[in-house]
């Protein structure tokens, strides 16, 4: 069984990493997913690190399980390959600014006439619509405005970079979501193609769980703001200084509370007026960050302490390094982390799917593509190209090829 959208064919215009999310774990889903790739170094991806033996692991992860298709998209020939292929394709995925896909000849009007039945994602910084929707942009860009940058950090401090790629991770699923919804409901009675709108900006300000209600029920008076590692509305919740490094502790109401004062062998500050209500928490953290420090502080060790805190059902957690993470035994467990046999870089780890199937096991054995390494497979069976068609296209320059050396 290859997974629930076997028999789905993908044209995949895109780059970076919110598009290609989006595209990887549809091939991880079964999908034929034909990687477009623009003559002649192909996904700009391809360039960043690790590089080994001119193989991009980076290109690698975002990229396993798809087919590379590369073309000079300059070349009328191309765009006609590409219209050719297009009765046979059920979904395409570009995250090219706004207007480029339509400069090159098929934006969505084009694609829809040509296939009715066709559906179309774009992924971008800001939509398609809207007075920034022209404007570049990246994940760092979008969280900037909306709001998200500004409630990360210490409150007397510059916001820091997240160092992960939160928005166009978010986004590459949201789309996933989407396309999905769309492909169930194209099979209804009436059902068609349609065309989908995806943006970091929405992805992003959809995570504010909190701060955008608290601002607008409370008529403006609360003020949303950064407060460190501690939670903006919750005490004792956030990051506390441990015996080895740093703890996640998040008692998230009054009985998680009370428990974590069970755990501490401290329950008399469940009677102590500074902490016996959330609010009196809150105004007296400081004093109730120093009392869980020092508790965690006299722990043998952080494991031990996060025994104590777990056997009383308080949710808490060390705070790891990527590292340690990798080595950690429920995701490893999971799948969560991935081994990845590659051709050229030999196996190394990246994250698996967040997608979960009782029916349909993880895909494993999926390899990224060399830049232009399917392109006479594809257009023989999508475009109806002959053998001399497929010889003329190379001779013109039009189709391109790299194949790395593999083991």
């Amino acid at each position: 069984m290859k997974g629930p959208l076997e028999g789905v064919t993908v044209l995949d215009f895109t780059q970076y990493i919110a598009g290609p999310v989006a595209t990887r774990q549809m091939a991880e889903l079964g999908a034929e997913v034909i990687k477009v790739e623009l003559a002649p170094k192909g996904d700009q991806a391809r360039a960043l690190p690790l590089i080994r033996d001119g193989r991009s692991a980076y290109f690698v992860q975002h990229n396993l399980g798809k087919k590379s298709l590369c073309l000079d998209l300059r070349k009328p020939a191309a765009i006609e390959a590409l219209k050719a292929m297009l009765p046979k394709i059920d979904v395409v995925v570009e995250n090219f600014s706004p207007g480029v896909i339509g400069r090159m000849g098929l934006g969505w009007e084009v694609v829809h006439a040509i296939n009715p039945q066709i559906i179309m994602c774009s992924i971008s910084a800001f939509g398609q619509s809207g007075p920034l929707a022209e404007q570049p942009g990246f994940d760092f860009i979008a969280q900037a405005y909306t709001g998200v940058t500004s409630m990360i950090g210490e409150p007397d401090e510059a916001p820091p970079l997240t160092g992960i790629a939160v928005g166009d991770v978010g986004a590459g699923i949201s789309a996933l979501a989407a396309i999905n919804a769309a492909l169930y409901w194209r099979r209804g009675p009436g059902g068609t193609g349609q065309y989908l709108d995806i943006s970091l900006i929405d992805f992003y300000f959809h995570t504010h769980g909190l701060s955008v209600e608290l601002h607008s029920a409370s008529g403006g008076t609360v003020q949303p703001h950064r407060t460190g590692r501690y939670h903006t509305q919750l005490a004792p919740l956030g990051v506390f200084r441990s015996r080895d490094g740093y703890m996640m502790v998040v008692p998230v109401s009054d009985d998680m509370w009370r428990r974590l004062t069970v755990a501490m062998g401290r329950q008399d500050l469940q009677t102590d007026p500074r902490f016996a209500e959330n609010a009196a928490r809150m105004a007296n953290r400081d004093a109730l960050v120093a009392i869980i420090e020092a508790w965690l502080a006299a722990q043998p060790s952080d494991e031990a302490a996060l025994d104590v805190l777990r056997r009383s059902r308080v949710p808490c957690a060390p705070v790891l390094s990527v590292a340690q993470a990798m080595r950690n035994p429920h995701l490893l467990a999971r799948g969560t982390i991935r081994d990845v046999d590659d051709p050229v870089l030999g196996r190394f780890q990246v994250p698996g799917s967040p997608l979960n199937f009782s029916a349909f096991p993880p895909a494993t054995g999926l390899v990224a593509p060399d830049l232009g390494e399917h392109n006479a497979e594809i257009l023989a069976r999508w475009a109806g190209c002959s053998g001399a068609d497929i010889e003329r296209l190379a001779a013109a320059s039009v189709i391109h090829a790299a194949p790395s050396r593999r083991r």
